[in-house]
């Protein structure tokens, strides 16, 4: 009976180890939009209140590669996702609990709000941008503590419209951080 209680409690005592490293290990990266001029931009989820939420890339054991992108609403993380439209371009959306659907804008130093959409896609990558006024495209990035930077894109797991439903919400694609890939040279 000793050596089980030990035994027991030598696991207890790993588990705790493990959440606590894993919890050591996450690193939160900002999320901004860069504009043409190097102006860089907050990149916010909006409610119907107009309250303004914070939109983080969550980086989880080193893996930088792929990272998911939350919105912080009441201390929860919530999805970030691109929605099922019709729309020419595709809505960048937070998804609540409660099935309820938060607008995700850039926010310029005036207060302006811009849009962030998927303006186009190669193959399963959408590419989201922030979009100006005068139709100026402004790329969305994580940014690190440290500084580095990585695409923040659309990915699509199947060739299906939608891949899935979150709280009822039907997804067109993953909102993810991803690493940049250098064009191939010819």
């Amino acid at each position: 009976m000793r050596y089980l209680s030990l035994s027991i409690l030598a696991v207890m005592l790993v588990s705790l180890s493990i959440q606590g490293a894993s919890a050591a290990d996450e690193v939160i990266w900002n999320v901004k939009a860069v504009g043409p001029d190097t102006q860089i931009l907050d990149i916010k989820a909006v409610d119907k209140e107009g309250n303004l939420h914070d939109i983080k890339a969550i980086e989880e054991d080193g893996n930088i590669r792929i990272m998911d992108i939350k919105s912080i609403v009441n201390s929860k993380r919530i999805p970030v996702k691109i929605l099922v439209s019709e729309d020419k371009l595709a809505p960048v959306k937070a998804i609540g609990e409660d099935g309820t659907i938060y607008d995700i804008k850039a926010i310029a130093a005036n207060g302006e709000k811009l849009d962030v959409k998927g303006v186009s896609s190669n193959g399963k990558i959408i590419h989201i941008k922030a979009i100006g006024a005068d139709g100026s495209h402004y790329g969305v990035k994580a940014i690190s503590p440290k500084g580095h930077s990585q695409d923040i894109k659309g990915v699509k797991m199947s060739s299906d419209n939608e891949q899935m439903k979150v709280f009822d919400v039907p997804v067109h694609a993953h909102v993810k951080a991803i690493t940049q890939v250098p064009a191939a040279s010819n």
